[in-house]
């Protein structure tokens, strides 16, 4: 497994684009510069020993030699020994919907948005425990399996979007279905979902997969987000329409939703301008019962950054070495001459 073990430092690699930027900038001043005395071409030849193409070459080596020292700066190092680690925490499923309903704004910028964000900070918030997430529409669909990698986990969340889910609608009783078979045999006891969503799920009854959910030990914590006056969902820039004409309108369907946290034992939370309230939730799944868990991970890592300070040296020399004019007395020589 590769890593760096200071990734803040690869800020740093901003500094190659803005050292290219400058040098382009630098070589069009002077060849304008030059062009103000005459003709390049004539100019070249009161100067034969210029070369543009060596001073090119310099340059070239000094900025893959910084690109190294900044990767070197991220001490980069690779997973040399896998074991097992065994943690006691709680399985945690996030369920969030990716409707089109989600993309309503009466939370700004939308409902999504600010799921994705709250999610985020949730994730950074667990050390110990295990944390999926399915995703639904009018379907439902795995996209994280249960895993200790949080790095993984917030790179899913920052692509969630409607385009995920094939089927429009809002079907939290296929969320529910799905978020109960992902678990794990371990934790058994241990399990928690916890279900975003707008709530207005028409087409199926969410209530007997709660019961279902409760049957195989999960608790089921529901988070509304939006208004109950709703708000108009719009698209690309247009606002959906219904067949009539008329504006379509999301609204937050809390009665449900309270009646699948109280079935199973969890608890209902409605969003706010303010906060998502995900981290009410976090406390209260803190007090569930722990299982243990095991799972392979690398426990000791090699550092290669010394590699890369050294190829870095030798481009340095080699630019050190390397004159910018051509050299008179080489120039000279020529094998080819008979």
């Amino acid at each position: 497994m590769f890593r760096f073990a200071q990734p803040e430092y690869l800020w740093l690699l901003i500094l190659v684009p803005v050292v290219i930027a400058v040098y382009e900038w630098y070589r069009r001043a002077r060849n304008r510069r030059l062009a103000r005395f005459g003709d390049p071409e004539t100019i070249r030849q009161l100067m034969p020993e210029a070369s543009p193409k060596r001073v090119r070459n310099k340059f070239i080596l000094s900025a893959v030699a910084l690109l190294l020292m900044v990767l070197a700066l991220g001490q980069p190092q690779f997973g040399a020994k896998l074991h097992e680690v065994t943690r006691k925490g709680v399985e945690i499923m996030l369920a969030v919907d990716v409707s089109n309903s989600m993309l309503a704004e009466d939370f700004a910028p939308s409902r999504l948005e600010r799921t994705k964000n709250a999610v985020n900070r949730l994730i950074e918030q667990l050390d110990k425990d295990r944390v999926g997430m399915v995703v639904f529409a009018g379907d439902a669909y795995i996209q994280l399996p249960i895993t200790s990698d949080y790095i993984s986990a917030k790179s899913f969340v920052n692509g969630l979007n409607p385009n995920m889910v094939p089927v429009q609608g809002t079907s939290v009783a296929r969320a529910l279905e799905v978020a109960t078979r992902s678990f794990s045999d371990q934790s058994r006891q241990s399990r928690a979902i916890i279900l975003i969503t707008d709530g207005e799920s028409h087409d199926d009854d969410p209530i007997a997969a709660a019961q279902m959910a409760k049957e195989q030990g999960v608790v089921v914590y529901t988070v509304g987000i939006g208004t109950p006056e709703g708000a108009p969902i719009t698209i690309g820039g247009e606002t959906i329409k219904d067949e009539n004409g008329q504006m379509v309108v999301s609204k937050l369907d809390e009665q449900t939703l309270q009646q699948i946290a109280v079935l199973t034992g969890g608890s209902y939370v409605r969003a706010t301008d303010m906060q998502i309230g995900l981290d009410e939730i976090l406390k209260q799944i803190d007090r569930m019962e722990k299982k243990e868990f095991s799972s392979m991970a690398f426990s000791e890592y090699n550092d290669q950054f010394h590699y890369l300070l050294a190829c870095a040296l030798v481009l340095l020399l080699l630019e050190f070495a390397m004159i910018d004019r051509k050299n008179r007395w080489l120039s000279r020589i020529s094998i080819f001459k008979s």
